[in-house]
């Protein structure tokens, strides 16, 4: 048995030129599941989908990350209750937060646009108007930047406090210190934190997924004008929805082949920001 899987793995890095839909013989079509994406509108509707939503998520979820860290970093009264309220989100299970959400920002009956009606602002259709249902997805990732925070308050705690003092009898302003002495000492942190955060949002699935399928009839769809169609999800509507288990496999090659370019890049960049103790 062990024998025959091992026989067996090989030809798995190889379905991406099958046609194959799990019931019967894979079929060798070559390079035809590749042409066939480059030719498909909606690859490149999740492609932009999901640039859209690594580009403005990852920073505004370490910026708000990092604000908090600050926040309850302060030696104030009552310092653990917030650490508590603003890590609690972090740890709550993402089918939950989602389904939470979208409650909250249901155009009709949530809490967010009652409270926007009542202080007579714009009520937007968070979850059917496509300009804001990406806009929906990233105040559900800040919301949960808790994790984000903690990793940032046990590195802002690692600040030598001598560069503070030294720089305080230099009259340095507090944006001067943040700017020349906080972020380059947690810089590694912030390197850490862009990576992952990266890697995770490229394969940003279960938020945009779990809020279609309670709200939609079809089980493959992407939302209003496909604006929450993300790579994933459309890789994964390709393998277990279309049965195109080929050209399934041929997009798991390409965001496996994007998520290292782009990870090497982060890599080669760093040189230029990240800046560890000692020296280096």
């Amino acid at each position: 048995m062990v024998l025959l899987y091992l026989l067996h793995i090989p030809y798995f890095f190889f379905i991406y030129s099958t046609d194959f839909n799990i019931f019967q013989i894979p079929k060798w079509i070559g390079w035809k599941n590749y042409l066939d994406l480059f030719r498909d509108e909606y690859f490149y509707k999740s492609i932009y989908n999901t640039f859209y939503i690594t580009v403005l998520g990852v920073p505004l979820n370490i910026a708000w990350g990092l604000l908090l860290a600050i926040l309850v970093n302060n030696r104030v009264r009552g310092q653990t209750l917030f650490k508590t309220i603003y890590f609690i989100p972090s740890i709550i299970p993402i089918v939950a937060a989602s389904l939470l959400w979208m409650w909250l920002l249901n155009a009709k009956y949530g809490l967010i646009n009652f409270i926007l009606g009542k202080l007579h602002l714009y009520q937007p259709g968070w979850l059917v108007d496509p300009r804001w249902t990406k806009i929906s997805l990233l105040l559900l990732g800040m919301w949960g930047a808790g994790g984000i925070m903690v990793i940032f308050v046990a590195a802002l705690q690692d600040v030598p406090r001598n560069l503070y003092e030294a720089a305080e009898i230099e009259g340095a302003s507090s944006l001067h210190k943040f700017f020349y002495i906080t972020l380059p000492s947690i810089s590694p942190v912030i390197f850490f934190q862009v990576l992952m955060g990266v890697i995770a949002h490229l394969q940003y699935f279960t938020q945009a997924y779990m809020m279609l399928t309670t709200n939609q009839t079809s089980a493959a769809s992407g939302g209003p004008e496909n604006s929450m169609l993300f790579y994933a999800m459309y890789l994964y509507y390709n393998g277990f929805q279309y049965l195109k288990m080929g050209k399934a496999s041929a997009m798991a090659w390409i965001l496996f082949v994007i998520s290292s370019l782009i990870t090497l890049a982060i890599f080669r960049s760093s040189n230029r920001w990240v800046f560890y103790g000692g020296g280096e």
